[in-house]
């Protein structure tokens, strides 16, 4: 039987006050998902952009993303340079670029010249940015005046973060002239903070393999200029022609002296290794390439990061008279089978730059200077003053050359305090040479009482478990063990292997505590 039902007025609004939750919570629904879109190989730029219809191009992507998008780009090859044109914001969130799950997005530049300085992936003036998981390749030129980058971060900004990223084949091939330095540039990752008024902040490198790179007088890995609180983390840098991770300042990048200086950041985590300028056509046969480098940076943390078969492992230095790097921290770092020195620190020359108030503290130095170069396994060079030099194990090679300073030490007042480090070498302490500007002291007992440094120090076996396969932990029996001094150093809260640094209020010598 078929019965007439009347609806009521509050029946009426009530389905209708229904009907306006659902399309809300449709419509929420669909701006949720409108958030994600995706690039394709096989895509249109006049799709829609969904995963069933993706675009075709990064570009296309990067000219329409907003804050708080995703773009999804599947595996594949694209031939093309993209700049990112839009900011997220900390409301609506980042703009995200990643590869798609399980997949890899490949940016290819081989049929592409730079024009000027160019890159592959540029970000200028943007903030809220994040770039995942692409690889970023081949992009040469032999011109003195172009500059192929892989990603170019520039200007001002804010919050952006290029976590694991695959960069190599970025290559300036340019054949150079007759001195140092001379050649052309270019760069895996760039970050250049031009901006006097406003730094590019809060940055964030992690996860990236940067490697097999030819970059002329330039870096595989750099901030520079006008950024501030930055962190390098967790990258491996390989395989290239010149400087591994470099915290630049007083190239003139920001137009304001007061704040062209990269400064406040962490280096932390890294593995740098196969680092040479030796070959380079800018730098002829000279190995002076560095794995870490701080060239005028200020209130930087290099920490737990391994570093071998460079030029220099790690350099502390400014190139710039009258300004300084100053305020570094470099502890827990284990530095192995450099060209030149394990740690090196003040100007190159004394016409150049500062080495101010910096901590060099139990990192692992084990046969430095393989090319025999007279650096040794730690060198001061010229301009220093108020450093330190402490709980350092420092095992040389053949030669037996421990330190090189090559500036007059006043002992009332000493460019760098030099204590509680254990030294040395398979031929023993007597054959130990230690290289002043007053000339070269032999063996580990003349040296101290010569120059007043290490008076607290040994010179004895660390008792590494196995240096021959690389392991530089400690057997029981090392005489590092509890052999380390705390007070007034910052020592940090984890070694090498992120177990705690401080064990029963003591410390170890060198770059790992024993448990």
């Amino acid at each position: 039987m078929f019965v007439d039902r009347a609806v009521s007025p509050s029946t009426a609004r009530f389905s209708l006050l229904t009907i306006v939750v659902l399309l809300v919570g449709v419509s929420g629904s669909f701006a949720q998902n409108d958030s994600s879109f995706y690039v394709s190989t096989t895509g249109s730029d006049t799709n829609p952009g969904t995963q069933a219809a993706p675009w075709r191009t990064i570009q296309h992507a990067a000219d329409v993303a907003r804050a708080g998008n995703t773009i999804s780009v599947r595996g594949g090859v694209y031939e093309e340079l993209v700049t990112v044109k839009s900011s997220g914001n900390a409301t609506d969130g980042y703009i995200t670029f990643k590869s798609y799950s399980g997949e890899t997005a490949v940016l290819d530049a081989t049929h592409f010249t730079p024009e000027g300085r160019s890159a592959i992936l540029t970000i200028h003036n943007q903030s809220y940015v994040r770039i995942e998981g692409f690889e970023i390749r081949n992009f040469r030129t032999a011109e003195h005046h172009l500059a192929p980058l892989g990603i170019s971060i520039m200007g001002s900004g804010s919050h952006i973060e290029l976590l694991k990223n695959n960069v190599h084949h970025i290559e300036n091939t340019f054949p150079g002239r007759d001195h140092p330095g001379s050649g052309g540039n270019g760069f895996g990752i760039a970050v250049y903070g031009t901006d006097a008024k406003t730094p590019i902040s809060d940055l964030i490198i992690d996860g990236n393999e940067v490697h097999h790179l030819k970059t002329g007088s330039s870096e595989s890995l750099v901030v520079n200029g006008n950024v501030t609180n930055f962190r390098i983390t967790h990258n491996v840098v390989h395989d290239n022609n010149n400087i591994g991770i470099d915290v630049i300042g007083f190239e003139r990048t920001a137009p304001d002296p007061a704040v062209d200086q990269a400064r406040d950041g962490v280096v932390s985590e890294n593995l740098v290794y196969n680092i040479t300028s030796r070959g380079n056509p800018a730098y002829g046969q000279d190995q002076s390439s560095d794995g870490i480098y701080v060239d005028g940076g200020a209130r930087v943390l290099i920490e737990r990061n391994v570093i071998h078969d460079v030029d220099f492992g790690i350099e502390l230095a400014s190139e710039h008279r009258d300004r300084a790097t100053s305020y570094i921290i470099a502890r827990n770092n284990l530095v192995y089978h450099c060209n030149t020195a394990g740690v090196s620190i003040g100007g190159y020359a004394p016409e150049r730059g500062h080495t101010e108030h910096c901590v060099v503290i139990n990192n692992t130095l084990y046969d430095n200077d393989t090319s025999a170069t007279g650096s040794g396994e730690f060198q001061m060079q010229w301009n220093m003053s108020d450093d330190i030099f402490e709980n350092n194990i420092v095992y040389a090679g053949g030669r037996c050359l421990m330190s090189v300073n090559k500036s007059e030490v006043d002992r009332k007042q000493p460019p760098v305090t030099i204590d509680h480090n254990l030294y040395y070498c398979a031929a023993g302490s007597k054959a130990s040479a230690w290289k002043q500007v007053s000339g070269s002291v032999a063996g580990f007992d003349k040296y101290v009482h010569s120059t007043g440094n290490d008076t607290h120090s040994q010179f004895l076996d660390p008792g590494f478990v196995n240096a021959t396969d690389r392991d530089f932990h400690l057997r029981s029996d090392s005489p590092a063990i509890a052999a380390g001094v705390i007070d007034g150093l910052p020592v940090g809260e984890n070694e090498l292997d992120a177990a705690p640094r401080v064990n029963s209020g003591k410390i170890d010598l060198g770059c790992y505590e024993k448990r």
